[in-house]
């Protein structure tokens, strides 16, 4: 009995041995490589460089306040429209301790003045009537007296001014009025009641009290790298995405590339501008985020393969046809237009063509696969030593 369970055990311990040599064996035997094929088709292709930015007005003006004081009163709020002319707020005076003093003072010498004139002016015209005193001096009298009054008014005026900011004679026309100096909606209000206001000098740019911008012409404000700028030209149309609109793009066209360039997060970026088609009853608002895609060339229905189909022998592309069942043939290609994921194909292939999908391709697809934009892939040429 003990001779029977031996022989079993033995039996079993080479069955399992043989059984994990076979499974290692048949693991160890390559599978078949399957290629797929895919055929060329007629395609637009489109070459184009992305630029970001943002949508904005393109007349937008500051209005600032013609004197210094507290903003007393406020009469917009953004989103008003607005015209030239119109009062956006008021401006009370805070008068200055030495200009008030000053302004007295020139009060009360204009005052002394001006009574001694007119003591003067009462003498010598009773003595004119007594036959005393001239004609000629008696002028000479009057026309010293009305200049000691006019400087009398004058210096009143100067104090009104200095103690209110206005006088009386003004009227609409008064310096504590703030008023647009342009038509348009108010897009920024950034100061509220009771903020100190300074006017604007040779020492200070003065304070914002609101924006004034003409919401019907929009640009766009974006920036391209320099890789990129020597391949645009004023006149170019543009494909704008705004952010925060849907599933619509805005047509325009650049007019405008910045001569000098800035260093903007370690790379050189030039501005550039283009007017904005604005699409019936869609609202754009200032400073929307947009992407602009900027058509360098394009060319409509062509024959066009995946790039990442493309081979290179050298600097010689090819591709490989399909003659029979996972027998391929390599062919010469002439390349034409290409937006890194299509590429154009003059002359080499026909419409019914199979072409080989090489390995690291990525699956069938026009718009798929490692050959496109971000790597160099079967679908670029090896770079040169």
């Amino acid at each position: 009995m003990k001779k029977i369970l031996s022989y079993l055990l033995l039996v079993l311990m080479v069955a399992i041995v043989g059984g994990a040599f076979f499974y290692l064996y048949k693991k160890s035997q390559a599978k078949p490589v399957v290629f797929q094929t895919e055929s060329p088709e007629v395609a637009d292709i489109t070459k184009k460089t992305v630029a970001t930015g943002s949508i904005v007005p393109r007349r937008e003006v500051e209005v600032k306040p013609k004197v210094t004081g507290v903003l007393s009163e406020l009469y917009v709020e953004p989103g008003k429209i607005v015209k030239e002319g119109d009062a956006l707020g008021k401006i009370s005076i805070i008068p200055d301790a030495m200009q008030t003093n000053q302004a007295e003072a020139n009060v009360r010498t204009a005052q002394i003045a001006y009574d001694n004139a007119k003591r003067e002016l009462d003498r010598n015209e009773a003595l004119f009537k007594q036959g005393v005193v001239a004609d000629a001096e008696l002028q000479r009298f009057r026309t010293e007296f009305a200049l000691r009054k006019q400087e009398l008014a004058t210096a009143g005026s100067n104090l009104q001014l200095v103690k209110e900011g206005a006088t009386r004679g003004q009227g609409k026309t008064s310096t504590l009025v703030v008023t647009a100096t342009a038509p348009g909606m108010v897009i920024d209000v950034p100061v509220k009641v009771g903020f100190s206001v300074i006017q604007a000098n040779n020492f200070n740019p003065g304070t914002t009290v609101a924006v004034i911008a003409d919401m019907d012409d929009m640009i766009f404000e974006g920036r391209v790298d320099e890789a990129e700028v020597a391949k645009i030209k004023e006149g170019m149309q543009l494909k704008i995405k705004v952010g925060a609109i849907e599933k619509e793009l805005l047509d325009g066209s650049l007019e405008y590339i910045s001569p000098k360039g800035k260093t903007i997060d370690g790379a050189i970026q030039f501005e550039i501008k283009a007017k904005v088609v604005r699409k019936p009853n869609m609202q754009i608002r200032a400073n929307y985020s947009a992407n602009a895609d900027i058509v360098l060339d394009e060319k409509k229905q062509v024959l066009a393969i995946r790039e990442a189909l493309v081979q290179y022998e050298g600097d010689k592309p090819f591709v490989e046809i399909e003659t029979a069942p996972q027998t391929f043939t390599k062919k010469d290609v002439v390349l034409g237009l290409s937006d890194g994921i299509k590429v154009e194909v003059l002359s080499g292939v026909t419409k019914t063509d199979k072409l080989k999908v090489p390995e690291n391709a990525g699956p069938p697809g026009m718009m798929g696969g490692p050959g496109g934009p971000g790597g160099r892939g079967p679908g670029k040429p090896p770079a040169k030593k």
